[in-house]
């Protein structure tokens, strides 16, 4: 007992819980928890390409009405931050769906650091989003589902800073997640399975920008993809091994990123799904797909999720069960 007690003072010291953290994320009465990716809003306050972007989240939060709303990155692509925002992140808090949000590479480039964003969006009702101080990046946090009865933590969602660009010499492109905050995920890990008796809770993270595995993954003929890839993964350059850690601490069974428009894919990889979510913005940058969103819908108890894109006028593609429809019947 005291070796679990120190586990959970160790996971929940990590923690820096705001005022909307007071609400408690769980499973339904049906055993079900749905969670809505929206990804690359690229929001600009006042333009009226903007709109198109506004107009998809209304009609996917009114279609799907989630438990969560995840944002990851690239929220806002214009002046001025706070109301840009504020704009989008209102239309789910005014549902009174509980939201997080992971920074991307373009949000803190509006005049506003990471850290005044932070806390515009803390001010907002029905906000999760929160930091974890002494690790790299803003925001990283974890949001535990609770059972349906309340009595445990079913699944586990890791909210992940996946930074911006490379800061080293004679490395170019993108950043990557850093050892600390790979730390803080293994050692975070490794307490929710010490309290659900040495089984690892079945996971799932978010963040901005793919890992390298993405191409890996996309690129190996024996792996099963569905969705679309037209272009290359923007993953960082060098690998900083999550992907490994998440391997060897068995929790994680989905990855979702943005940060590529032109990719929605889900591709099985070593046991794990790494899927995009859709691009939900609306023409003030490239984009080759109509917008939408990524929908994730959990069953408590189970290793296993559904998945689909929702777009336009209720249209609803790549509708597939992990891991069920990416093993290969032999």
């Amino acid at each position: 007992m005291k070796i679990i007690s120190l586990c959970l003072g160790i996971l929940f010291g990590c923690m820096q819980w705001g005022n909307a953290q007071s609400q408690t994320l769980k499973f339904n009465a049906d055993k079900k928890f749905k969670i809505v990716q929206f990804t690359d809003v690229h929001f600009i306050y006042g333009n009226p390409k903007s709109d198109i972007a506004l107009e998809r989240i209304n009609e996917v939060l009114d279609a799907e009405k989630p438990d969560l709303v995840l944002f990851t990155g690239d929220v806002i692509y214009g002046k001025p931050a706070e109301q840009g925002m504020r704009t989008v992140l209102n239309l789910v808090s005014e549902r009174k769906i509980p939201f997080g949000v992971v920074f991307g590479n373009h949000d803190n480039e509006q005049g506003l650091t990471r850290e005044q964003l932070l806390e515009i969006i803390r001010s907002i009702p029905y906000n999760l989003t929160t930091t974890t101080e002494g690790i790299s990046g803003v925001t990283n946090y974890i949001l535990p589902v609770k059972s349906a009865d309340g009595q445990r933590d079913a699944t586990i969602l890791y909210c992940i800073d996946s930074h911006s660009y490379s800061s080293i010499d004679g490395i170019g492109g993108y950043d990557y997640i850093k050892f600390d905050q790979i730390d803080w995920y293994r050692r975070n890990s490794a307490a929710y399975t010490q309290q659900n008796g040495g089984k690892p809770v079945p996971s799932l993270a978010f963040f901005h920008i793919a890992l390298p595995e993405f191409n890996q993954a996309a690129s190996d003929e024996t792996a099963i993809l569905t969705g679309t890839r037209k272009e290359r993964a923007c993953a960082p350059q060098l690998n900083s091994g999550l992907f490994t850690s998440m391997k060897e601490m068995g929790d994680i069974t989905g990855v979702f990123v943005g940060h590529d428009h032109d990719d929605d894919y889900a591709v099985y990889w070593k046991g794990i799904l790494l899927a995009y979510g859709r691009y939900t913005g609306g023409d003030t940058v490239y984009n080759n797909l109509p917008n939408g969103a990524r929908v994730i819908e959990l069953t408590e108890g189970e290793r296993s999720f559904d998945t689909w894109i929702r777009l336009k006028d209720g249209e609803i593609v790549q509708q597939v069960t992990y891991p069920t429809d990416f093993i290969k019947k032999k």
